[in-house]
């Protein structure tokens, strides 16, 4: 059941004890000083423990068990996401069906079927979808459920479901490449809302999301490949070059997907401050990045090594 490679235990370990002391920190920090409000950073520390605990099972355990867990990492992604969309009686029925395509889309993936994984979800998903809504509820709202029901299947299932395939196409090496891009992906994320939120003035979307500047990108991005360039004979079979490519490509996903998924919940939470409030705890905030850049890396990957 337990599969405890050096490597990725090593780094599980480092991890923990990496924020094991930024909790301390943080609790120190926020116990002496009252004029700030550290609630935001107080959620992030705790969803950072979270995604740890679930790609901790999705790296150590048997593939099956890590298959399920991500597969249930999909369905909350997916559920907060439709929690937040504008929606009447009449969706649940398209909902219903979007859910249905997750333990399908995994299916694919246990059976190593990559040519059907790779075009369920964008080709006969996005074509069958509309049918179910017109025939039940004609037409009124069509475009506006259906379209965000499909940005949500792309983001939060088959961007998500890659991180389930890298052991499917590459079982050597596969558990320690998820662990890797997890890595990277969350320290970006991590080094730049701490660096746009402390340091950085020029924002990128003021309207959409205040919490990335460029200053926040560009350090982020100068951390991650660093990491990345010291990380990736330890947990990949990468060669030098890619070593750094990684950081780069990583971190350029990273900010696509938090840029593009802060602009969508701008658009979809105007006026809604509770629906605000209550999605900063979510995981979906946390996953917005890996959305973008597990599809990318994997891609990337696959079109460059064949142990993929």
């Amino acid at each position: 059941m337990f599969i405890f490679e050096k490597e990725a235990v090593i780094t599980l370990l480092v991890i923990a004890f990496g924020l094991s002391v930024f909790n301390i920190i943080f609790y120190i920090v926020k116990r002496n000083t009252t004029s700030k409000d550290f609630s935001d950073l107080s959620v992030r520390v705790k969803t950072w423990w979270g995604m740890l605990a679930v790609f901790s099972i999705a790296t150590l355990f048997h593939p099956m068990v890590s298959l399920f867990a991500l597969m249930f990492l999909c369905f909350f992604s997916l559920k907060e996401y439709f929690s937040i969309l504008r929606t009447r009686k009449v969706d649940r029925q398209l909902f219903l069906w979007a859910y249905l395509s997750i333990p399908i889309q995994f299916y694919w993936i246990y059976i190593g079927w990559y040519g059907m994984f790779i075009v369920f979800i964008p080709v006969y998903v996005f074509l069958f979808l509309p049918l179910p809504r017109i025939l039940g509820k004609g037409t009124v709202g069509f475009l506006r459920s259906v379209s965000s029901t499909q940005w949500g299947l792309m983001l939060m299932v088959f961007g998500l479901s890659h991180l389930a395939f890298y052991q499917v196409a590459s079982p050597e090496y596969g558990a320690n490449l998820v662990l890797y891009l997890v890595v990277l992906t969350q320290l970006h994320d991590v080094i730049q809302y701490l660096i746009s939120l402390y340091i950085g003035k020029k924002k990128v979307i003021p309207s959409s999301n205040p919490n990335i500047t460029w200053e926040g990108f560009l350090i982020s991005t100068f951390v991650t490949t660093g990491v990345s360039y010291n990380l990736f004979a330890y947990l990949t079979p990468l060669n030098e070059l890619f070593g750094i490519l990684s950081g780069l490509i990583i971190s350029v996903a990273c900010f696509g997907g938090s840029l593009a998924v802060s602009v969508l919940k701008r658009d979809l939470l105007v006026g809604d401050d509770e629906k605000a409030s209550v999605l900063k705890k979510s995981y979906l905030t946390r996953v917005d990045s890996l959305a973008y850049s597990a599809p990318i890396f994997f891609h990337v990957i696959r079109y460059y090594f064949d142990f993929m």
